[in-house]
């Protein structure tokens, strides 16, 4: 897409959301969603602040600081430059004269809210009334091209058959009476993303027993615990190919070492499986009704499964994220419990779906990719129907 394209797109996006206009804000990094739908390539370094404002209708308008003068030439519009900070200001209430509202990544959710307050203070003092960008951004940031969705399905792939492979080598560890700690489960499946030249921004979950009760547990690198005969076992692994470009894949499946499952451990693997099916039956229900879907009504319609089941205490953190080039994109979120996420569930995504339970002993978690695609949402991961057990 021309520079040029890219603006009339932004600007098709303002009027459909009845928004006068977007404001982009950057310095330094400060801003990725800005440094990515603005065409930014590899050669970006910013050191002074710029601005760049698209209006629903009419030509854009910069505004640059004069050593970095040319740090918008990509794009087109009409350009303003500043020395001194008494310019800087003069030159924003000139760029910003006309605008009664402003769209900026300002935002209640951490993953929208990409400028500082001073910065949103600045604008105020010009007359013009800040909004979130939230519902912007998503055509931009979050949907997949074919490629990206094609190579999310091969990471997925693998990543189901890697993981079957790590509890197949506990398993057959034990049998043969070896000692495996965590951490070497850990390494086991790293050296298979290498293998495959996959990468990942952090090394796999890998939780034993109580350990599997901590949603976000790390094992250390060393003395990490023993994996025994008659332990619950929950593996979480997520990664995308190396090409730039590429999107992330995240399961987690969960698996007993040993002959008779525990009652407890096969009532909470069972509830945690229908609440994530649950969420995704929404995602059908509301695509054949042709209705839409916010992100925090798949969290809502999941969270109740398992508060009906007497565990809501202990479903600990939002039931899914959105996938993108970062394990957790920008993308609307599954989400009433960290944020309440009121953007829409829109075509040409990808969210995971994974609720858990965690309690003192053992905690369960089950977890799903979806595309939304054109006909409705797709599972693109395979899902975990029946907890692993592993003889032993």
């Amino acid at each position: 897409m021309s520079n040029q394209g890219l603006v009339q797109r932004i600007q098709g996006a303002l009027r459909e959301n009845s928004l006068p206009a977007w404001l982009f804000y950057g310095f330094h990094e400060i801003d990725p969603i800005a440094i990515r739908i603005l065409g930014f390539d590899e050669r970006y370094h910013a050191t002074r602040r710029w601005f760049y404002l698209v209006p629903a209708q009419g030509t854009p308008l910069k505004l640059v600081h004069r050593i970095e003068s040319g740090q918008l030439d990509h794009l087109p519009g009409e350009k303003l430059v500043y020395l001194r900070w008494q310019q800087l200001e003069e030159q924003l209430r000139a760029l910003l004269k006309g605008t009664s509202q402003a769209a900026m990544q300002y935002s209640s959710i951490p993953y929208c809210s990409r400028v500082d307050a001073g910065t949103v203070d600045s604008v105020r003092r010009c007359g013009v009334e800040v909004v979130s960008s939230e519902n912007l951004t998503q055509p931009f940031e979050a949907v997949w091209s074919s490629d990206q969705l094609a190579g999310h399905r091969r990471v997925g792939e693998f990543l189901t058959a890697t993981v079957h492979s790590a509890f197949e080598w506990v398993a057959e560890s034990l049998r043969a009476g070896k000692q495996v700690r965590e951490h070497e489960v850990q390494g086991f499946i790293m050296d298979r993303f290498a293998e495959q030249s996959l990468v990942t921004d952090s090394p796999p979950i890998v939780g034993v027993g109580s350990h599997s009760g901590d949603a976000h547990y790390s094992p250390p690198p060393e003395n990490s615990a023993p994996i025994n005969k008659g332990d619950f076992l929950l593996i979480d692994l997520w990664a995308k190919e190396e090409h730039p470009g590429s999107v992330f894949a995240d399961i987690t499946w969960t698996g007993y070492l040993g002959r008779t499952v525990p009652g407890r451990v096969r009532e909470v693997f069972d509830t945690v499986v229908r609440a994530r099916d649950r969420g995704y039956e929404l995602l059908q229900e509301r695509f054949a009704a042709g209705r839409p879907v916010q992100g925090f009504e798949v969290d809502d319609a999941t969270r109740q499964v398992i508060e009906n089941a007497g565990y809501g205490d202990y479903f600990v953190h939002r039931t899914g994220h959105n996938l993108g080039e970062e394990t957790h994109g920008s993308g609307v979120h599954f989400d009433n419990l960290e944020t309440h996420d009121t953007r829409l569930v829109i075509e040409g995504i990808g969210c995971t779906i994974e609720p858990g339970i965690y309690l003192p002993e053992f905690g369960v978690r089950s977890e799903i990719n979806i595309y939304m695609a054109s006909g409705g949402p797709e599972i693109t991961t395979s899902p975990q129907r029946d907890l692993l057990v592993l003889e032993v």
